[in-house]
């Protein structure tokens, strides 16, 4: 009698439990949920890291696949053999990554099946792949409902894919306000080469450095504009915070323009929250997005942001309001927009505001949970 009393278990199933926005979003939901709704357990169809340790409720089980590369049939067996010993009541799987998951889930009888999609990846910015779309519309049909983070990831799933719109239900991230919110008086950043206090203005991007995420178009915007505008070297700086493949790539390319003293590349960070509070700009270069987490904890801590015009990103950025929008990898309009707002500060604390606001408004963590309770509610009662 006692186990059946307890809160029925929801297994997430994404790629794997590190640094990004799907797995800080997972991690945001587990810890908001109220205990007595639901339990949980995360597999990682690949492995897990230290960024588990964000998870503050202490019965979250982990569990790791270790999926080899390609196509790795023994990671389907595992995966129904930890569905059959787990019992859960819901599998929800979390981009292409994981959505053949769905599959063991249907042979080890689990009832209640929701996949996510988050955005696109390197190998398919624009969801275009007709594979990959022909994949989805035949697992569509042995799932229950789909979740979509954007307008923009919704109309891909009605338009390209052809799932029905009464099995789509569309929920934006939700931000921690209590994590992320304006500075009152800039503080000192740990190791930051530049003083918070001589009136220094940091342009600044927070993420994984690859691919998707062209960092490198920020970098060049960067270049560009104190190429034409040398006299703002007395003020401008720049903070791109993350690692990966395309940090050294930037390293080279601002020492080769001879900028090297004008940016800092620390690598991979654990203060990000600090790091936003120490920012006057936010800049958000992606070649393609869903919602993005990041842009919404710029939001949160009243600063105005630059985004290129892709996925979600206008959904979050009203353009001329609250951040200015650009074409993706055109490092040329990034500079102008950079240009205006330090040319111009009291535009810069005007759509700072308008972007705190958005997100009191709309973007509110307690507002996410409350949206994905519903669905949970309605696949299992409804």
């Amino acid at each position: 009698m006692e186990s059946q009393q307890k809160p029925p278990i929801i297994a997430h199933v994404i790629f794997s439990l590190g640094v990004g926005g799907l797995e800080n979003g997972v991690v945001n939901l587990i810890n908001r949920m109220p205990e007595e709704k639901y339990r949980h357990v995360i597999i990682c169809v690949q492995n897990s890291t230290d960024f588990s340790q964000r998870i503050s409720k202490p019965d979250v089980a982990i569990y790791e696949l270790h999926k080899q590369p390609g196509h790795d049939w023994k990671s389907f067996i595992k995966m129904y053999r930890l569905l059959k010993q787990i019992k859960p009541d819901i599998v929800h799987t979390r981009n292409l990554a994981t959505i053949e998951y769905q599959l063991p889930a249907v042979l080890a009888g689990i009832k209640h099946r929701i996949h996510g999609e988050h955005g696109w990846d390197v190998f398919d910015p624009e969801g275009n792949n007709k594979k990959y779309q022909l994949l989805r519309r035949v697992l569509g049909v042995m799932i229950q409902r789909f979740i979509a983070l954007s307008q923009h990831l919704e109309q891909y799933l009605l338009k390209k894919v052809g799932i029905s719109a009464k099995k789509i239900t569309r929920i934006c991230n939700g931000v921690d306000t209590k994590k992320f919110y304006p500075a009152v008086h800039k503080q000192a950043l740990f190791q930051c080469p530049f003083p918070h206090d001589q009136g220094l203005v940091f342009i600044g991007t927070v993420g994984r450095m690859h691919g998707v995420k062209d960092q490198m178009t920020l970098v060049k915007a960067f270049v560009q504009m104190l190429t034409e505008r040398p006299d703002l070297k007395a003020n401008a700086r720049l903070l791109v915070i993350g690692d990966g493949p395309l940090r050294q790539q930037a390293l080279d390319y601002l020492k080769k323009h001879g900028l090297s003293d004008f940016a800092w590349l620390p690598g991979k960070r654990d203060d990000v929250a600090e790091i936003m509070r120490y920012l006057d700009i936010f800049v958000l270069p992606s070649q393609a997005e869903g919602i993005s987490n990041t842009i919404l904890e710029a939001m949160a801590t009243a600063l105005p942001v630059v985004a290129t015009q892709v996925g979600g990103n206008p959904e979050l950025v009203d353009d001329g309001k609250n951040g200015m929008l650009v074409e993706k990898e055109s490092p040329a309009d990034m500079a102008h927009c950079l240009i205006d707002y330090l040319e111009h500060p009291q535009k810069r604390e005007a759509h700072g505001q308008q972007s705190l606001q958005r997100v009191n408004e709309r973007f509110s963590l307690d507002r996410m949970v409350e949206q994905y309770l519903a669905v949970y509610d309605e696949c299992r009662l409804g």
